[in-house]
């Protein structure tokens, strides 16, 4: 039997792939980024065609570099971006991706508030509609692109559609399907009155089978093995949710504990042994039969820092060191308790408002670039802070925090975190916490652990801890209140400005 796992991380720009001892030591990483399109305002999209290249790219080159036979790696487990839709037409071929940060369905949400809709279908799947979530892109493409919406035939999330290239199999996962509000919660199954709460009644046949996030859900088929270098047969296993992953890959599986996760998105989740039953709460996933995660999220996180970055300070000065480690040391360089700006990292909406719009507030002549960018990192911490404060009130207890995603790479930036949230937050041994998640599940699966918690003991740890500084509260409290309220203040000009662009 092999003694290595292999783990895929399909987010909203790059695939990884990356191979797993048992231990949680990686013996190889490969990764490629992807393109965007934005068609028109607000659509974010993919080639699918595109992400299985690259997918195929990534496998077969984290193999070369591992330096090991195919034949000795015991299952794959792939982790995809929740929601979005990746739709195959009826004859299986790529058909659209729609990405986690398309806000073209602002209308409809607007729309299903006036119709309660958004109460309907919580009765069923705890969770109120928002822009990008799945079944509201596919109504979406149902009222407004309906020649494409007929040329549909299955509704897949981004992981279900590698795993598809991979195997053959039409399947997803718990994670994913609860997570994106297509599930009837805690039943964890389809049903047709929350289909029809959706005005989707239609669509019960284009969604595929439910499994559990560590169950096979195929084998490498011949073709793919040619192409990738894997060994035709390796079980894969149905996958999971890339926020559920990161919290798995962090060690996160007991009660109680806390992921947040500064990526793309802000995740924050924590685990309980019921669904949290509050409207306020963004959504409710599942990993296991036994245990849920409520989670707050919004796309409002460290995909503010990687758009500076592209679009002002990609040619870093010091060809030693990478423009994010600049941005880190200018930041550092800032007293946390002197003057400082306000920014909403709201470039792709927040979660209250698609038509949210990020900004600079409180800008002087004396502020430098520097200010600026710390000002980003507290815009974004504060944003992670509202979704934890929401959790708490809630009911969910919170008793650890663990931090991933690329902001926890920073050295500035989990201090940060830790001053603004309160509490003390460890950083994960591994920086790829998404992809090791997906291979613990694939451990699980193939019996290489009895569970998650024990798959989670043996693979994670523990790189880095920050404990937050008293001395620096009070000027973040103060800090975040102005946040808050310059919110609440922007709130009808942002309405006005997509008005405005609506006409245009």
């Amino acid at each position: 039997m092999g003694e290595y796992i292999l783990g895929l991380d399909a987010g909203n720009t790059v695939i990884k792939a990356i191979i797993f001892d048992k231990t949680g030591r990686e013996l190889a990483l490969a990764a490629r980024d992807g393109h965007s399109s934005m068609p028109k305002p607000g659509h974010v999209e993919r080639d699918l065609n595109e992400l299985w290249r690259n997918a195929v790219a990534v496998i077969r080159q984290c193999i070369e570099q591992a330096g090991i036979d195919a034949g000795e790696i015991l299952a794959i487990g792939c982790a995809g971006h929740g929601n979005g839709l990746y739709a195959l037409d009826r004859d299986g071929a790529p058909l659209i991706g729609i990405q986690s940060l398309d806000t073209r369905a602002v209308g409809i949400v607007a729309d299903w508030a006036k119709q309660d809709v958004g109460a309907r279908a919580y009765a069923h799947c705890l969770q109120m509609p928002w822009a990008a979530q799945t079944p509201t892109l596919l109504a979406w493409l149902k009222r407004y692109a309906p020649d494409l919406f007929a040329r549909v035939g299955t509704v897949f999330l981004c992981k279900d559609f590698v795993v598809n290239r991979l195997t053959g199999a039409r399947s997803t996962d718990t994670s994913d399907m609860s997570g994106c509000g297509l599930l009837r919660m805690p039943d964890r199954r389809y049903e047709a009155e929350l289909m029809a709460a959706y005005e989707l009644e239609d669509c019960m046949g284009l969604l595929p089978p439910v499994l559990e996030s560590a169950e096979i859900a195929g084998r490498i088929t011949d073709d793919v093995a040619a192409l990738t270098g894997l060994r035709a047969g390796t079980p894969v296993v149905a996958g999971l949710f890339d926020v559920v992953a990161s919290a798995v890959g962090s060690g996160v599986t007991r009660t109680g504990a806390a992921s947040v996760i500064a990526g793309t998105w802000s995740i924050n989740q924590v685990i309980t042994d019921e669904p949290i039953r509050d409207p306020s709460i963004f959504m409710v996933s599942t990993f296991d039969p036994a245990r849920y995660l409520a989670i707050e999220a919004s796309a409002t996180s460290a995909a503010n820092l990687e758009w500076i970055v592209r679009e002002f300070l990609e040619q870093a000065p010091d060809g030693n060191k990478s423009p994010f480690e600049l941005c880190s040391e200018m930041v550092a360089s800032i007293d946390p308790n002197g003057d400082m700006p306000i920014y909403h990292p709201f470039l792709y909406g927040s979660q209250q408002s698609g038509n949210a719009r990020a900004g600079f507030y409180g800008i002087a002549g004396w502020h430098t670039r520097a200010h600026l960018l710390r000002a980003l990192f507290e815009g974004v911490a504060f944003e992670h802070k509202r979704h934890v404060e929401r959790l708490r009130g809630a009911g969910a207890g919170i008793d650890e925090i663990v931090l991933s995603g690329g902001g926890s790479r920073s050295q500035v930036w989990p201090q940060i975190f830790a001053d603004v949230l309160g509490v003390p937050v460890t950083v994960a041994r591994s920086r790829e916490t998404g992809a090791l998640g997906a291979a613990i599940a694939a451990a699980v699966g193939v019996g290489a652990f009895a569970g998650f918690g024990e798959g989670a003991a043996a693979m994670t740890a523990a790189a880095r801890n920050y404990l937050p500084d008293n001395a620096i509260s009070p000027a973040y409290e103060r800090r975040y209140s102005v946040y808050g309220e310059i919110n609440q203040a922007m709130t009808p000009i942002w309405q006005r400005i997509a008005a405005g662009q609506a006409q245009n």
